[in-house]
């Protein structure tokens, strides 16, 4: 996550114009200068709302492309998220401090928000002009929820879709695992993962791979609350353990979707320099963890042995 597109604020009446003036000068140095207006609008009720109902720091992000940026406000209330349906355009300019959401809905292409264990997350895409129409939010995402569907609703046998079974999965082991080293990199998946979705989200149909990459990351993480192991993954991150090998139990169609999904991944290096990605893409390190965890699934679901992480904890190349 690079730092020049991370704003944080205290929890003090100036913030908000603080947020204003940053919101405009990342959007003017991307050539964005037609989404200045309903940037700096929204971005200020976001941030006077977090002060009004939180008690700790407030954090401005920019992210997206410059094609659709997107300009996100994250505190610590868990308040839910209300918009007033009925306000329209003309109300909102005439209003002024406690407009609620329906001043950043006026102002956005598109918006949402997102729940996480202690925080919340407020996102909106500025629109070039103020519209009469209250722009929907889009439904809150919750992948927890998503996958208990998927879960609950499929059949627990390989035929279709390579479920588990009871008796049909496939050991994966994982010697050498950097521990340290591959929690950084699964921080950066998730961010990138949740990225990718919001961008297909804003773009329709600009952006296939973005939309593939989530479809697809749904379907990972189900088949590894049906594997295995990874309980002993966190329990050895818990630790503070520098290595660890590990055995998995995978279902036997999670090699193939690990497979595609090295391969997706190593397209959205191309992707995110493509489409100007303003979040921070993986380094070389991560890079060549990421193509041997995903490697070792997919080589030994084909039959293959294990080979150990080549590299030190630091993702040096080990002395042979």
């Amino acid at each position: 996550m690079s730092d020049e597109l991370v704003l944080e604020l205290p929890r003090e009446p100036a913030s908000a114009r603080r947020a204003r003036a940053w919101v405009t000068d990342q959007l003017r140095m991307l050539g964005r200068d037609d989404l200045v207006d309903a940037a700096a609008l929204g971005v200020s009720e976001l941030v006077t709302n977090a002060i009004l109902h939180t008690d700790s720091p407030i954090t401005v992000l920019l992210r997206g492309t410059p094609a659709h940026p997107r300009i996100e406000v994250q505190d610590s209330s868990l308040r839910p998220v209300r918009v007033n349906g009925d306000m329209t355009a003309q109300e909102s300019l005439m209003s002024t401090v406690g407009r609620g959401l329906g001043l950043v809905a006026l102002h956005a292409a598109n918006w949402g928000s997102e729940i996480a264990d202690d925080s919340k997350l407020i996102w909106f895409e500025p629109a070039e002009e103020a519209h009469w129409d209250i722009a929907p939010a889009a439904e809150e995402y919750d992948l927890n929820e998503i996958v208990d569907d998927l879960l609950t609703g499929s059949v627990q046998t390989d035929d279709r879709d390579g479920s588990v079974g009871s008796d049909n999965r496939i050991l994966v082991r994982l010697l050498d695992m950097p521990v340290q080293l591959f929690s950084r990199y699964r921080v950066h998946y998730t961010e990138l993962v949740r990225e990718l979705r919001l961008l297909a989200l804003a773009g329709g149909t600009d952006y296939p791979l973005a939309r593939e990459i989530n479809e697809l990351a749904v379907e990972v993480e189900r088949d590894r609350r049906q594997s295995m192991g990874p309980d002993d993954l966190h329990a050895a991150e818990n630790a503070g353990r520098d290595r660890v090998d590990l055995e998995y139990l995978i279902p036997p169609g999670a090699p193939a979707r690990m497979s595609r999904m090295l391969e997706l991944l190593e397209a959205s290096d191309e992707f995110c320099r493509d489409q100007r990605l303003l979040a921070m893409p993986p380094d070389a390190t991560e890079v060549a963890l990421r193509r041997w965890y995903l490697g070792e699934f997919a080589r030994q679901g084909a039959g293959e042995q294990p080979v150990p992480w080549p590299c030190g904890s630091s993702g040096e190349e080990d002395p042979a």
